[in-house]
């Protein structure tokens, strides 16, 4: 049997072009609306663990707490809002991320894009999150409050308008600032160390050039990617996490308040067991379906052999 080989890019959409981002652009809704809907269930449970650790004492019991008490349905609170909210941010995210990227790198020059690769992807990444999390943040402060606080509402149709005329349009942006904080390192570590991961792979692990190697086993490096980097992205912003799901569930609270209660080794390990296998999971799969629809549109995967001079410009 033959195998089937990427031989090269195929000329359905000019790189670079408008096209190419809007692919990128609905490459990353559908990798993070889904992805993110299908992990409610974990979302709901490190949400509580984090506002209510006396009650939601750790993972299993979490869940036996909340079977318990709200059934089934209970693990799945606030999906409407985790889809619009993170479909939003995924358009911006993989879209800007691939325009900063090109953008930065004409900046700095073939020879320099080259050189600095790491830092293109860090401040493309970074300035693309910033977007994004405006996208973001509405729909993320709805979800913490259905998901964490009882009675609150139902859903979205109801707990967005509710927020609104308790707090008014800037409510649902108070936790903006503490998602930037946990988002845009997040996104950095995401991006910079899958690039680089992949491409360490190609390197040293996989004995074929890139452009041989089949679209499986490409996919295939792009999910063993996202996960590895996902457990790093993880860690790195798990304590912003905590400050965004505490301020979004106390009204009028302020981030002081938060490492005041708590407490340093709190802010950092609070539910980071479950949140390490939800993100790892949730990178390695919108990693391998962001470059699935690549594939289907006649694009090449992401990351692979270290831009050359040449080519890091073009």
């Amino acid at each position: 049997m033959k195998r089937m080989v990427i031989e090269a890019p195929k000329e359905n959409i000019e790189m670079y072009s408008p096209a190419f981002y809007a692919a990128s652009a609905v490459g990353g809704i559908l990798s993070c609306g889904p992805t993110h809907t299908a992990v409610t269930p974990l979302d709901v449970v490190k949400c509580n663990m984090q506002i209510n650790p006396t009650k939601y004492k750790g993972i299993s019991s979490g869940f036996g707490v909340l079977l318990k008490e709200q059934g089934i349905r209970g693990f799945f609170k606030g999906w409407a809002p985790t889809f619009l909210g993170y479909s939003a941010q995924g358009a911006c995210k993989y879209g800007f991320y691939e325009y900063f990227k090109k953008y930065y790198s004409d900046i700095a020059g073939p020879e320099y894009a080259a050189k600095y690769k790491t830092l293109i992807y860090l401040a493309g990444s970074a300035s693309a999150e910033v977007i994004a999390d405006v996208a973001l943040c509405p729909m993320e402060a709805v979800k913490v409050r259905v998901q964490t606080q009882p009675g609150f509402a139902r859903g979205l149709s109801d707990g967005f308008p509710k927020i609104v005329k308790s707090e008014g349009a800037l409510g649902l942006y108070k936790g903006l600032v503490p998602l930037w904080g946990r988002q845009i390192p997040y996104t950095m570590m995401k991006f910079a160390s899958f690039e680089n991961i992949v491409e360490m792979m190609y390197k040293h692990a996989i004995p074929t050039p890139k452009d041989q190697c089949s679209i499986p086993l490409q996919l295939g490096v792009s999910f063993t990617g996202g996960y590895a980097a996902g457990v790093l992205c993880a860690v790195v912003s798990h304590p912003a996490d905590n400050l965004v799901s505490f301020l979004n569930n106390a009204k009028g609270a302020t981030v002081g308040d938060a490492v005041k209660q708590l407490g340093l080794w709190g802010m950092f390990t609070r539910g980071l067991p479950l949140r390490i296998l939800m993100i790892g999971t949730l990178t390695a799969a919108q990693w391998g379906i962001y470059d699935s629809f690549k594939v289907f549109v006649g694009l090449p995967t992401t990351g692979g052999a270290a831009p050359t001079p040449e080519t890091a410009n073009a």
